[in-house]
């Protein structure tokens, strides 16, 4: 997927049942409609989902930290993604992997 495009994600077909294509001059209604149809669908599908307290206590936490973004370094990638000159460095990304995995792994011991 390239930057600034939507994911091709249709949430009738999670759902088990296809809603049919909008007719001519039905364009915002039949959004809504689709949208409504595919959140009762999701509804209907009757899976309990429970959050650990553990889970619960990383949100709290993570909510009163606010995330420090470079947007100059930002910039650069999107622009060096548009132009085809990115390299990723699967060294890199390996070791950050490793590095917070042992990190993980050293708060739950301790």
């Amino acid at each position: 997927m390239k930057i600034g495009q939507t994911p091709d994600f249709h949430p009738s077909a999670t759902t088990g049942t296809a809603a049919p294509p909008p007719k001519a001059g039905q364009g915002a209604s039949a959004a809504a409609t689709a949208k409504t149809t595919a959140l009762q669908g999701a509804r209907s599908a009757g899976v309990a989902v429970t959050v650990s307290t553990l889970a619960q206590g990383l949100d709290k936490a993570s909510l009163g930290q606010a995330a420090e973004v470079d947007s100059q370094k930002v910039a650069a990638v999107k622009a060096s993604i548009q132009d085809g000159t990115y390299v990723v460095n699967p060294e890199a990304i390996a070791d950050k992997l490793l590095s917070n995995a042992q990190e993980m792994l050293q708060r739950t011991r301790s």
